[in-house]
């Protein structure tokens, strides 16, 4: 967890692979916690296919049977599937929009939300910004992306800095942000 929090939370992301691997990795993480979905993370890695949306959009019924007995990721059949539904509308995106990236960061206009949170108490499960991406998602043919798993994505990859105030990253990842929207 620690270095995933030091090396990864809150960085910008502008990488569709990077996006997909989130995406799978957050809706196997609802309920659950992410610690667990970590501990998982190279198996998810070897079970989809090194997170390419094209292979996994064409995973068949029997792949996601073989998944399910998978003790290398979270074994819910549901949430299976719900990655290779998630492959095709993903794809679906990138083809309407150029790219994931371009399509989720015009949530928030291209540039980090950067809150200033003194505990962690004060930070939200949910925004507006994620209550819009979120509907969005769903109406393009995307599940478990409800508006907290989808808060917990923009978070990940830096669409939002959560880092607390007084966090030795929340300085880091502010200035990337800033940094990635004047390049």
């Amino acid at each position: 967890m620690r270095e995933y929090h030091d090396r990864e939370w809150g960085v910008p992301v502008h990488d569709d692979r990077k996006h997909f691997e989130f995406l799978i990795l957050e809706a196997a993480q609802a309920g659950l916690s992410w610690s667990i979905v970590l501990r998982k993370r190279e198996g998810y890695r070897r079970a989809f296919s090194e997170f390419d949306p094209e292979k996994v959009a064409r995973y068949t019924a029997k792949r996601i049977e073989t998944l399910t007995a998978d003790p290398r990721i979270i074994r819910n059949r549901m949430k299976i599937a719900a990655s290779v539904r998630n492959a095709r509308a993903f794809l679906s995106v990138q083809e309407e929009f150029g790219s994931f990236d371009a399509y989720c960061w015009r949530f928030i206009d291209g540039r980090p939300r950067l809150n200033r949170w003194q505990s962690t108490k004060q930070i939200p499960a949910t925004s507006r910004d994620s209550d819009a991406f979120s509907k969005d998602l769903k109406r393009r043919g995307f599940s478990f992306v409800g508006s907290t798993i989808v808060y917990a994505h923009m978070q990940a990859v830096g669409m939002v800095n959560d880092h607390l105030v007084d966090c030795f990253r929340y300085r880091d990842v502010r200035r990337l942000g800033i940094k990635e929207h004047v390049s």
